[in-house]
């Protein structure tokens, strides 16, 4: 028998009950494997699910493995990374991939770490199978000049301590760091919507094409910060930061956004997993978040590995009304856990 929880949603009128489907996807003897895999990127192609996942091997440097996946069962999985570092921005790591399709085009956006700097790049794919890297997409200002640049933008003061705290682990001339972004898988409004982090809240950009990202152009938006900001930590599981998890799902009701919520706790930071409803015409308009986790490391595999209590979001697929969310475990394997789509819609329409 399947195990099942209930999650009790303030407000909530229903039970939602959260199916868990265990563990996905584990390390192998693989030499760019062999330490963790996490983090996935899914998306869902007739009956197969596609993972691209991180992968780490024991130099601590990460690539981008894949998988198929039919019924949650691997089918296919590769003996070599599908993207592995190449070049000097990403010479330490591709990291934490998400992947959606526009336009006939699949975009995998991931973390390119160099052992300083972490930025955000993406690849570009018509098959799922040959990508081709684009390149760094996000701002390169360091923290000491993006915070001169967006002190007067209305901001949290929680975003000066993350200038703070960055200038003090990685030196003043470290760059704004950039983790978990991804584009939302339609147009708004005819324009290429990109929520990304800039520590402590997940924002949103609007652009007509990628050229358009220069320098003057994040040194506008940086100035006016304030006024793209999706979320910001509101709740305790997310008293730290709060980060994008999965890629944005169109639903009838609004684009749900899976979260991942960092809380600082006397044992150290512990990552849940959240979830918002976002207007399909303005993404800045919530419709509905959870003031509590959706759910949070509880098994000791998920509890116990590379990094301890994580548990972090970074796929879906749906089939009819059930929704697969795929997440990196303690940072060391892959889990999944289902639940009816109806049912999580209608708890965030109860939390508006």
């Amino acid at each position: 028998m399947p195990f099942w929880e209930e999650s009790k949603l303030k407000g909530a009128i229903t039970m939602l009950k959260i199916k868990d489907e265990g563990i996905v996807l584990e390390k192998t003897n693989l030499e760019f494997e062999n330490k963790a895999v996490y983090n996935p990127a899914c998306i869902q192609v007739g009956d197969i699910t596609h993972m691209f996942y991180r992968a780490t091997g024991q130099n601590d440097i990460s690539s981008i493995g894949y998988c198929q996946l039919k019924d949650n069962k691997v089918v296919l999985r590769f003996n070599k990374p599908i993207i592995f570092p190449e070049y000097n921005y990403e010479i330490k790591g591709v990291e934490d991939p998400r992947i959606i399709k526009l336009e006939g085009s699949y975009y995998l956006f991931y973390s390119a770490y160099d052992g300083h700097e972490a930025l955000v790049a993406y690849a570009k794919s018509s098959d799922l199978n040959n990508f081709q890297k684009m390149g760094v997409i996000t701002p390169k200002f360091t923290w000491d000049e993006a915070e001169d640049l967006f002190r007067g933008a209305h901001v949290r003061e929680e975003y000066r301590h993350y200038e703070a705290l960055y200038k003090d682990i990685h030196g003043k001339n470290v760059l704004l760091w950039e983790k978990d972004a991804c584009l939302f898988p339609k147009k708004i409004n005819g324009k290429f919507a990109f929520l990304h982090r800039i520590m402590p809240g997940i924002q949103i950009v609007y652009f007509d094409d990628f050229s358009q990202l220069t320098d003057d152009f994040w040194r506008d938006y940086l100035r006016r910060l304030g006024e793209y900001i999706v979320l910001d930590p509101r709740y305790p599981f997310e008293s730290n930061k709060i980060g994008l998890g999965c890629p944005p799902l169109e639903t009838s009701e609004g684009w749900l956004l899976i979260t991942q919520g960092v809380e600082d706790t006397q044992e150290g930071l512990v990552y849940h997993a959240g979830a918002a409803l976002l207007d399909l015409n303005n993404p800045l308009k919530i419709l509905g978040r959870l003031q509590e986790p959706l759910f949070s490391p509880k098994e000791e595999w998920e509890k116990i590995g590379c990094v301890k209590n994580v548990v972090f979001p970074s796929g879906t697929v749906t089939k009819q009304d059930r929704i697969y969310i795929y997440y990196g475990a303690a940072d060391t394997r892959i889990g999944a856990k289902s639940m009816l789509l109806s049912d999580l819609l209608n708890s965030l329409t109860k939390n508006p």
